[in-house]
């Protein structure tokens, strides 16, 4: 089973980031994620734009999970934020956004893409893991509660 522990690294962590807008938040996160599979920022973020057009990544209850495929990655990658002051994202509840883990995933992740989603997308309607990460007091404890849910699932 996919674990968020496998999928974000501890420098793929923007921990109490400032921005006003759903499109800062998108732009500071594809950056952090370009420079971890060491590809264009340009280019993740044209690719985070495009799925986000289809529709809004907003998953409800002050989080979201942009997502989307990049042709000729490795594997799949995410990176996590908390934001000071949560911003208006069009999530599906209507509610401001204030912890969101970006997701890239190869254009042929097939099942496995869908996994991920599915993994991030059960720590973030679990209300006590996200009490957990909106309450962490430093990027260091907020990763380790990110990849604490690993541990907490395998028991």
């Amino acid at each position: 089973m996919i674990q968020l522990g496998d999928l974000i690294a501890p420098d793929g962590i923007v921990f109490d980031l400032s921005a006003t807008s759903k499109a800062d938040v998108l732009d500071v996160l594809a950056v952090r994620a370009a420079a971890l599979v060491g590809r264009d920022a340009n280019e993740v973020t044209h690719v985070i734009r495009d799925r986000e057009a289809l529709g809004s990544t907003g998953f409800g209850a002050g989080t979201a999970i942009p997502h989307g495929r990049l042709p000729g990655l490795n594997g799949i990658v995410a990176v996590a934020a908390r934001l000071v002051t949560p911003v208006a994202y069009a999530a599906l509840d209507g509610l401001p956004v204030d912890l969101v883990i970006l997701m890239l995933a190869p254009s042929a992740a097939g099942a496995d893409h869908l996994k991920a989603l599915a993994r991030i997308s059960r720590a973030l309607r679990d209300a006590a893991f996200c009490a957990m990460l909106r309450g962490a007091g430093s990027e260091d404890v907020f990763y380790n509660v990110l990849a604490g849910a690993r541990r907490s699932e395998a028991a």
